[in-house]
């Protein structure tokens, strides 16, 4: 095989309470992208559509990752890829990371598959972090594992699949504005209340055992963020006004999507995502801010090929 088109799905990272570790696949939305070997040797981007990004690979975040990936095989050839963007970049919902972890999947079916996710991961966060100026895995793991995932390490980096309960359902508003990640990080504390804490992790840890045994009311309760939240729902017009109509429509919970500003709920049945998305609506009709809504099954697979 000398040419493989992929489909790389958005993800949400933090999932409330699991600021940089937790995250979760969807299936809605994502890029597309096809790579191809080449005879001339290195990684070279030939194509993108959708958005203004930069065309030199140093400067892509997927050309970053392909060339951390490049680094560790010997191979007589090159890559070329093209890149047709439909997640907005600076939208929260892993636009960087979905090209990041897009294209080292792909060189990596064109190549035999040698390395593993954790392997495709640790190479994709080279990537990420020309984006958000740090290294990490909260939204390249769900992408390149599918579901529910845990980034227990970066160092080394470890990744555990969680399970994701059968009528699980994520509710998506996208205001459109941007917040760059690496703002959305500067604007938070470098310390934080013991009490603060402890509140966050054992939400973290209820959360983990709620999606293990499917319990909805312990996911639910567990969904709640007392340490990120406070301070990047400033960032976010009318985030309180979005989260209180989606509890009411019946979220399990609803939270900042990666650095925002996207706003997610998850959802017990699909019936149920779509009234949040109409309570999500509601809200943003009001506003004068213009706004997409997706409404989307957790992706148990992630990166697909098409």
């Amino acid at each position: 095989m000398d040419e493989i088109k992929i489909f790389s799905p958005a993800t949400v990272a933090n999932v409330a309470c699991g600021f940089d570790v937790l995250g979760f696949c969807l299936d809605t939305v994502g890029d597309e992208m096809v790579v191809r070997k080449t005879a001339t040797k290195g990684i070279s981007i030939t194509k993108i559509e959708g958005y203004d990004l930069p065309m030199e690979t140093k400067r892509n975040v997927a050309g970053v990752a392909a060339l951390a990936l490049l680094e560790k095989v010997e191979v007589d050839f090159g890559f070329e890829i093209e890149i047709y963007k439909n997640i907005k970049p600076g939208s929260g919902v892993g636009s960087s990371s979905a090209s990041a972890s897009g294209v080292v999947f792909a060189m990596n079916e064109l190549l035999g598959r040698p390395f593993n996710k954790t392997q495709l991961s640790f190479f994709a966060m080279k990537g990420e972090a020309v984006a958000s100026g740090s290294e990490h895995a909260d939204n390249i793991a769900p992408g390149i594992f599918g579901g529910f995932t845990l980034v227990k390490s970066t160092n080394p980096l470890e990744i555990l699949e969680l399970p994701t309960p059968h009528d699980m359902y994520a509710t998506i508003v996208h205001p459109q504005i941007e917040i760059k990640t690496s703002e959305a990080r500067a604007i938070l504390p470098k310390e934080i209340v013991l009490q603060n804490a402890i509140t966050q992790w054992a939400n973290v840890g209820s959360l983990v055992h709620g999606l293990h045994i499917s319990d909805y009311d312990l996911i639910s309760s567990a969904l709640k963020d007392v340490v990120v939240e406070p301070f990047r729902k400033q960032l976010i017009p009318y985030f309180d006004n979005a989260k209180k109509a989606a509890l009411e429509a019946g979220a399990l919970g609803v939270g900042i999507s990666g650095s925002g500003p996207s706003i997610f709920s998850l959802n017990k049945g699909e019936e149920t995502a779509h009234k949040v998305a109409e309570a999500f609506k509601n809200v943003y009709d009001q506003t004068g801010i213009e706004f997409n809504l997706y409404v989307s099954r957790i992706n148990p697979n992630g990166i697909k090929i098409l």
